[in-house]
């Protein structure tokens, strides 16, 4: 990994700085958005730091949105959450590919810690299988008019639009849609292990605006492709600082406590699992920035190789991580309310959102079979 620039350090220190103070809150939002905290961080000037300034961002980086949501994840989760996904996803292919209108009209309230923009891909009969995405926008009457389903959506309750996959007649694309259009209907609520919902609704006629469509054709979507090289990589510090939370919860208790006379953290057992968690997690964090320091080319994101690779590696690992933190602290990390039993049922679905182990698997493999294992110069 490349070292941080001075500015990028100040950044990471202010951003570690205010994340300090998230402290007390963590681990209470039970399904609820930290509003108070994404304020704060706007405040500071530190939220959205890679959407562009003219609509309230820091005009910085996607490294700088890592480095916030690391620092943020590791105190308080939901917090480091919900940064990941208005800093790096629907927000963000807003503000790559949006027209000035739905910039102007969406994206600063985001960049104030006031608004929430969900991003919907799924559909009850497509889910990894992007190409089998069912839902259309089609020209009627000379108005674009969306209709289809989508499922597992997060953050609606919170959300007035969201950044929704279509299909146009030339292909795939992404729109504006507007959730209190009353042709979105809710079919179903469900709750997550984590205890967020996550809804199915269903789009009967909705027209869509010219100027709500971000990306249409082969051409487009490519472009929107690549830039999920970055919200692979944020989800992947996002596991990364969940699994350095729960390492530093399993530290903290193995020092308090005693048995057999002595702090547990003084059994050789207990070391080398405190050692092994370390390394993990300093390796996760070694291939994520190393990852984010080989953004090159014309859209200036990192190779997807190494994406998946990432974030592959992070979500095994986390939840590998965490899983041991609840070991080391024993019978109360297993108990409801406390902090590793609810990290753990976080961390858990990270191999599955944003790209499952299996897909990722399965574009390592694409991308080795097609080009061979990288060359030197290409690290």
């Amino acid at each position: 990994m490349q070292a941080l620039t001075q500015e990028q350090r100040e950044f990471a220190e202010r951003a570690e700085d205010v994340a300090a103070t998230f402290a007390n809150n963590a681990y209470t939002w039970e399904g609820d958005l930290p509003w108070e905290n994404l304020q704060t961080l706007a405040d500071a000037d530190l939220f959205c730091p890679s959407i562009s300034e003219e609509y309230g961002g820091g005009g910085r980086s996607d490294l700088a949105a890592m480095l916030l949501t690391d620092a943020v994840g590791r105190v308080c989760p939901d917090t480091g959450w919900f940064t990941y996904m208005q800093c790096m996803v629907a927000p963000r292919a807003i503000d790559l590919f949006g027209s000035e209108e739905v910039k102007e009209r969406y994206l600063p309230d985001v960049t104030a810690g006031e608004g929430h923009i969900s991003i919907a891909i799924s559909e009850p009969e497509a889910g990894s299988d992007v190409g089998s995405m069912s839902t259309t926008v089609t020209e009627e009457d000379g108005e674009l008019v969306c209709n289809g389903e989508k499922t597992w959506v997060g953050g609606i309750p919170f959300s007035d639009v969201a950044v929704t996959w279509v299909r146009f007649p030339e292909g795939l694309g992404s729109v504006v849609l507007d959730l209190t259009d009353p042709g979105v209907e809710v079919v179903e609520e469900h709750t997550n292990m984590a205890g967020y919902s996550q809804t199915h609704f269903r789009i009967d006629d909705v027209p869509i605006p010219e100027s709500h469509v971000l990306t249409r054709g082969e051409e487009g979507f490519r472009r929107q492709l690549v830039s999920l090289n970055w919200e692979r990589l944020g989800s992947s510090i996002l596991t990364a600082a969940w699994a350095t939370a729960g390492l530093k919860t399993a530290l903290s208790y193995a020092a308090d406590r005693e048995q057999f006379d002595q702090s547990i953290d003084d059994f050789q057992g207990i070391e080398w699992k405190l050692a092994e968690m370390y390394r993990q997690v300093e390796t996760a964090n070694a291939v994520v920035y190393n990852t984010a320091a080989s953004s090159h080319g014309t859209d200036h994101a990192p190779p997807r190789l190494k994406t998946s690779v990432a974030k592959l590696h992070c979500s095994e690992m986390a939840e590998r991580v965490v899983s041991e933190a609840v070991q080391i602290v024993g019978a109360r990390a297993y108990q409801q309310g406390h902090p590793l039993e609810y990290l753990y049922r976080l961390t858990r679905s990270r191999r599955i959102a944003a790209g499952t182990d299996e897909i990722q698997k399965n574009t390592i493999a694409r991308a080795l079979k097609q080009e061979g294992v990288p060359a030197v110069s290409d690290r």
